[in-house]
């Protein structure tokens, strides 16, 4: 985790709530620096709730998963609203939070308020299902190994169990390699008494993901700024900031004068040879990129490159103005 406890200290709801949400399909390592910069930002539960939403998700930026910056956002009001800026420790009212589900909830009990609470994120699966040889791959384990987890809880210490729990997974209990002599449970553990840990857990054969495609479309005007607008607010990257691009839809790549009828405005396009690549948990996405310098300036938002950087852009579109910036430098050496 990116935080801890100091000895003696009781966890902080916030801090643990803010780690949690964070550490959502997402790694310790890539975390660490995002948690501590909301926390230098946003100190409290009440700065986050008084901040503007384009604030946290340009925050945010590079994190993926932006459901998780709205729905924090979001749960940060209530908290203050309903709770005066008090984290409720009942499971059914945490549960009712935006953003929260079953292991968040399970979490903060546990952690913060040392509630009995089973919190079983990812590493706790492995654990389970090397300890008892669980045979059902993954995700269909996922109940029956919550229900092993529930069966191992103590009678005290909830939360420095659950930290421990996690941790064994994540430093001991590896993927590869684990280090099973240094494991608390090494005697107790039946894939260890097979010889083969890291057969476990089982996974089914995965689903190979669809592959959708489209074109981007970056527009410079006369003094070189962006032309940008903003997503819708519900959906895949909701809120954040893009460059106008087609629908991104399975199947080929959208011929120029289909592409064209969705073109933001009327200009001589030009498109950049290559595709920029981008996976999202669901589907891998091919965007082209046309790119144009614009006479006058069509009505929207217009950023200057140097400002770029304090846009709520996600990690997707700034490839995609990566790759246009690469080209407009190559082509004003070729000029020269």
């Amino acid at each position: 985790m990116p935080w801890r406890a100091l000895p003696g200290q009781t966890p902080n709801p916030y801090h643990v709530w803010l780690s949690e949400v964070m550490l959502q399909q997402t790694t310790v390592a890539a975390v660490g620096p995002y948690f501590m910069a909301f926390l230098k930002r946003w100190p409290t539960v009440k700065a986050l709730a008084a901040a503007d939403l384009d604030q946290v998700l340009q925050m945010w930026a590079g994190l993926g998963y932006y459901r998780r910056a709205r729905g924090l956002h979001a749960c940060a009001r209530v908290i203050m609203e309903t709770y005066g800026g008090l984290f409720p420790s009942d499971e059914k009212e945490l549960r009712a939070l935006p953003g929260l589900g079953p292991y968040t909830a399970a979490a903060i009990r546990a952690i913060a308020f040392d509630q009995r609470a089973n919190v079983v994120d990812g590493n706790v699966e492995r654990v389970m299902a090397r300890l008892f040889t669980v045979s059902t791959p993954l995700p269909q384990a996922k109940k029956e190994l919550t229900v092993l987890a529930e069966t191992l809880l103590p009678k005290a210490r909830y939360g420095d169990y659950a930290q421990a729990l996690m941790d064994l997974g994540a430093t001991v209990c590896t993927p590869k390699s684990p280090k099973c002599a240094s494991c608390p449970w090494l005697r107790v553990c039946a894939a260890q008494a097979q010889d083969d840990p890291t057969a476990w857990p089982r996974r089914g054969k995965p689903k190979a993901k669809p592959v959708r495609r489209g074109l981007a479309f970056v527009a410079w005007n006369a003094k070189g700024c962006v032309f940008l607008q903003t997503r819708s607010d519900s959906g895949l990257l909701a809120g954040m900031m893009e460059v106008p691009s087609t629908a991104w839809t399975e199947g080929p790549m959208l011929s120029w004068a289909k592409a064209r009828v969705q073109e933001p405005f009327s200009a001589d396009w030009v498109v950049l040879s290559g595709l920029v690549h981008h996976p999202f948990t669901h589907f891998d996405l091919e965007l082209g990129v046309a790119v144009a310098t614009i006479s006058g300036k069509p009505k929207g938002l217009w950023v200057a490159p140097e400002d770029l950087q304090a846009q709520a852009l996600p990690s997707l579109m700034r490839k995609v103005l990566r790759r246009a910036f690469d080209w407009k430098k190559m082509e004003k050496s070729h000029e020269a």
